[in-house]
């Protein structure tokens, strides 16, 4: 028996008017119940999305509070924070290794490259049997180290003039104390350059032969330096004069169980260290015054004031013809206070005391037309500044994006700053004023940009009103785009500062900036430390003298 098919398989002519009927509306009722469920799916996919944008902000805000925690551990610890994010990579991403000349020319290496350089000769006999012929010698140069100890009896003598006068003759140089300048040059050496502990090269010296103390190891290394300390504040000096940019940075240091900060102002031929209680703007303008502890209120100490907008009524009572200098902080505080200034409170003596800074520094010269590259620290925004590209788009790296669409933006605009970075990299290799047109146009192409993802807009907000520092190598192509000189300089301070610790006494906090100073400004200058300590300590050779690093670096400019 077949079963009869379907009304719904059959033509619609064949159909009754009745059947039609039960036919549509089962077709509308079937409708209606699909639309009801796809709008109930919809309601829950959009609730399952806004559940899931949430989870995301959720786990991204304790993402940053579990690094707060981390950054607070380690602060009570003493030790520094570890940073949240990995390098960009923007700068290596961006860099062009096939320009001509950015290869050093390759260094000699190996027995043969010291083949014109031997010391001494010794010649081997060899156990040749009778009736053999010689033919010669085959050299071999070996390079080797001798360390011993050494103690030397000085004998001198003694003459009576006479007059009655003792005379007795002098010690070689160097000698202080009973130890040679020898022993103390391999000490700095050791501690400066090879990050040595003070127990560990007490430990070592002794090893070799050297009966000595580390309480005496501490005073090669923090007494007796005042010709290190007045040639380091000699190459800030000349740093600052002639140099036509610095770069600056800072970070975190402990002394007398305090926190201190290390400042690092350096050129392309210079590096100094400046380790102080506080890193304000007041501390930083101290530090490019040098030796100087003057004030003066000139028309670039009046043009400071006037950008930190102060109140006109002030500076009417002190602006006159001729610029007045002031010996040192008293007689300064002194005028202020007789023009109706209120020298006790802070919020407003503060500006006044960076303007005499500020205008000491040009009346003596420093700084001069230099740029002045940093991070975005505030304390560091004086004079002619530049903003570094690396700490700029570093910001958009810790952005920290929610949803997929926010990615998106976030991927897209940093494609498009390393494009322009890498653009600003070709224009420092071949300046063009066209060029630099072009670039000014794109750079507000970029920064214009809105996505509607709320903080990459404020933050594009933010950085395009910071045009002028961004773009400062248009102007001054020797300017460098970034701060990374500073923080390479700082990465040795900072690996001493976890392998020794901090510094406890005021000789022992100026030794470790001045050596680490000169030590990283002889690198810079291609000049040997080892030699430049001996040459400093008297006990240098005629092949290896070292000119004073002040004059070298002025010279170098």
């Amino acid at each position: 028996m077949t079963k009869r098919r379907l009304p719904m398989a059959e033509h619609a002519d064949t159909l009754s008017l009745k059947a039609l009927r039960e036919l549509v509306t089962g077709l509308v009722a079937r409708a209606d119940r699909a639309e009801i469920r796809i709008e109930a799916l919809e309601a829950d996919n959009r609730k399952l999305r806004e559940e899931n944008d949430q989870l995301r902000i959720e786990n991204t805000r304790l993402k940053v509070d579990n690094q707060l925690l981390r950054d607070e551990i380690a602060r009570l610890k003493n030790l520094p924070p570890r940073p949240p994010f990995r390098p960009s990579g923007m700068d290596q991403a961006t860099s062009d290794k096939t320009v001509a000349g950015s290869r050093k020319p390759a260094r000699r290496r190996g027995p043969k490259g010291d083949t014109g350089s031997a010391t001494r000769e010794e010649v081997l006999p060899a156990r040749a049997p009778p009736g053999s012929r010689f033919k010669g010698y085959k050299d071999c140069v070996v390079r080797d180290l001798v360390v011993r100890a050494e103690v030397v009896r000085y004998r001198r003598e003694c003459w009576v003039t006479p007059e009655g006068r003792t005379i007795i003759a002098p010690l070689p140089a160097g000698i202080k104390g009973g130890y040679g300048a020898s022993l103390r040059r391999f000490c700095l050496m050791l501690h400066s350059h090879g990050q040595v502990t003070t127990q560990r090269l007490t430990t070592l010296l002794n090893d070799v032969g050297v009966e000595i103390s580390k309480r005496q190891v501490i005073r090669f290394l923090t007494e007796r330096l005042d010709g290190f300390h007045a040639e380091d504040a000699a190459v800030l000096h000349a740093g600052l004069v002639s140099a036509p940019f610095v770069t600056v940075d800072d970070t975190g240091a402990r002394h007398a169980n305090r926190n201190f900060h290390t400042t690092q102002i350096g050129g392309e031929h210079f590096t100094a260290f400046r380790t102080t209680p506080s890193k304000s703007r007041l501390n930083f303008l101290a530090l490019l015054r040098g030796n100087y502890q003057d004030y003066v209120l000139n028309d670039a100490a009046f043009t400071f004031l006037e950008t930190r907008q102060v109140d006109p009524a002030l500076l009417a009572h002190l602006k006159t013809c001729e610029p007045r200098r002031f010996a040192n902080q008293v007689p300064f505080l002194e005028y202020l206070a007789a023009n109706g200034i209120n020298i006790f409170d802070k919020e407003i003596i503060r500006p006044f005391a960076e303007a005499g800074i500020w205008g000491a520094i040009r009346h003596h010269g420093l700084v001069g037309n230099a740029v002045i590259v940093s991070d975005d620290a505030g304390q560091f925004r004086v004079g002619t500044h530049a903003l570094c590209w690396v700490h700029a788009e570093r910001l958009l790296h810790k952005l920290m994006p929610a949803t997929p669409g926010q990615v998106k933006h976030v991927e897209t605009l940093r494609e498009l700053v390393w494009h322009f970075y890498k653009a600003l990299k070709a224009f420092q290799r071949r300046p063009d004023p066209r060029a630099a047109r072009g670039l000014q146009a794109r750079f507000d192409r970029i920064f214009s940009l809105r996505t509607g993802y709320g903080d990459l807009d404020k933050l594009l907000f933010r950085l395009g009103r910071r045009k002028a520092e961004l773009l400062r190598v248009l102007e001054r192509p020797e300017t460098p785009l970034h701060t990374n000189a500073s923080e390479r300089d700082l990465r040795g301070l900072v690996i001493k500062r976890k392998i020794s610790g901090g510094t406890v006494s005021r000789n022992g906090r100026q030794a470790r900036d001045s050596m680490l100073g000169l030590m990283k400004t002889c690198q810079k200058l291609g000049l040997s430390f080892w030699h430049y300590l001996g040459d400093r300590l008297g006990i240098g050779d005629e092949d290896h003298l070292v000119a004073p690093l002040a004059s070298m670096v002025a010279a170098r400019a």
